[in-house]
C-alpha cells in the first residue's frame, strides 16, 4: 500500500503538510485501498489509489477554503469558463479535458485521470465463482469442469 511519503513523492503539489495534512492523506489512502478491486487494478493499484486520494484531498482543500471565507463548505462549483475584472476578461475551454457523464470526477485533473484509468480497469468480463488453485487443493468439492 502506498504511504503518505509515496503520495507526496508522486504528487509534489501536495507537499505542504499545513495545507494537506498527513492524517487526511492517510485517511484517503486507506479508504482508497478498500474501495478499489485489487484483482482488477493489479500493479496499478497504488497509482489508482493515489490519483483517487489526490482528487478527494483537492476537493476537501476547496471546501476548507470556502469555509475560511464564510461560505458553506462542500458547495459544488463547476470549472471557471469566464472571468472579467477592470475591463479585462478571459475564459478557458475545459471541455477538451472533461469527460461527458463523469460528474464530480471532472472537478479535478486527478479525478479525470483516475476515471480514465478506472474505465480501463473495469473493461472486460469478470468470471465469478471460479476457485483459485489454493481453494481447489484444500477442497473436496467436485468443481464443475475440474478433474
Amino acid at each position: 500500500m502506498a504511504t503518505v511519503a509515496d503520495f507526496r513523492g508522486a504528487f509534489p503539489a501536495f507537499n505542504d503538510a499545513a495545507k494537506f495534512p498527513d492524517l487526511q492523506i492517510q485517511f484517503y489512502l486507506t479508504l482508497g485501498v478498500k474501495l478499489h478491486n485489487v484483482d482488477r487494478w493489479g500493479d496499478l493499484l497504488d497509482f489508482g489509489v493515489m490519483l483517487w486520494t489526490a482528487h478527494n484531498v483537492s476537493l476537501d482543500y476547496e471546501s476548507r477554503k470556502q469555509a475560511q471565507v464564510g461560505q458553506s463548505p462542500g458547495t459544488i462549483r463547476g470549472a471557471v469558463t469566464g472571468m472579467s475584472a477592470d475591463g479585462v476578461s478571459w475564459q478557458r475551454d475545459a471541455s477538451g479535458a472533461m469527460n461527458p457523464g463523469a460528474g464530480h470526477w471532472n472537478l479535478t485533473q486527478y479525478g479525470v485521470r483516475w476515471r480514465d484509468l478506472a474505465m480501463m480497469m473495469g473493461a472486460g468480463p469478470v468470471q465469478v465463482g471460479v476457485p483459485s488453485e489454493v481453494e481447489l487443493a484444500l477442497s473436496d468439492w467436485p468443481w464443475p469442469g475440474v478433474t
